[in-house]
């Protein structure tokens, strides 16, 4: 499937045209592939239609595969899209402190939800100048300013996270700003695999990884799982054509 190259001149949009909440849902998504990139790349693409700007949400449990998907589908489409992902909003270190969040850093309550809803409406009616993106460090273990760039060329903002169709306060905000929001799921399996893997990275051993799997990626994914049917369709990178990521 062919998409449009976005690096070609489109024309105007309509000026009173403005950001719509997602589209209709009239049932559960049902799970769907495997897909290419490229028929996902032109379903996202499709999102710009009669809009300066979209977004396109990426929601699912730790380990699905969201942050792949969402890069690929950037590096993808080029210059007309960009990266917006909810992990820098990850509460500071001292924070997490202060709010007794320590062990369950990653949990819905300890990210800036409201921060990241403001930069999702400010990417939507910014759209002549460029805008700055956070990001999570995992090697500092901490959130740090500006690591992304949403440019004026981008009609199409790809951001992913945990919780972006959750129904709770300030996920409902942000869920509503987004074209559609797909859910990315993966065998429970191969997710914790990847968990493990990612604390072992970050400096854990093997039972202090497995650890925090079971007592915080856990029950976050849990959480993350009631809010399936709020998506726009469910989807897995299992099966896609990893030379193309």
């Amino acid at each position: 499937m062919e998409i449009d190259d976005p690096r070609t001149p489109v024309p105007a949009a309509d000026p009173e045209a403005s950001a719509t909440g997602p589209h209709d849902l009239t049932e559960p998504p049902t799970p769907a592939g495997p897909h290419t990139l490229d028929d996902l790349a032109a379903d996202a693409w499709s999102l710009t239609e009669g809009t300066p700007r979209a977004v396109l949400g990426l929601a699912g449990p730790p380990g699905a595969g969201k942050s792949t998907l969402a890069r690929a589908l950037v590096a993808h489409l080029g210059e007309g899209a960009a990266y917006l992902p909810l992990d820098g909003f990850h509460l500071s270190n001292v924070q997490l402190e202060r709010l007794g969040l320590t062990a369950r850093k990653g949990s819905e309550p300890s990210f800036d939800v409201w921060g990241y809803v403001d930069l999702l409406r400010r990417v939507l009616d910014e759209t002549v100048r460029d805008i700055y993106v956070p990001d999570y460090d995992r090697t500092l273990h901490e959130p740090v300013a500006a690591r992304h760039l949403v440019p004026p060329a981008a009609r199409l903002v790809v951001t992913e996270g945990n919780y972006l169709a959750c129904d709770l306060p300030g996920w409902r905000d942000a869920h509503v700003l987004m074209g559609e929001c797909w859910y990315v799921e993966t065998p429970g399996g191969v997710r914790q695999e990847r968990l493990v893997e990612r604390q072992l990275a970050g400096g854990r051993d093997e039972a202090q990884a497995r650890d925090w799997v079971a007592t915080n990626d856990d029950p976050n994914g849990q959480l993350v799982e009631k809010s399936r049917d709020r998506c726009h369709r469910a989807l897995s990178t299992i099966g896609m054509d990893p030379s193309r990521f």
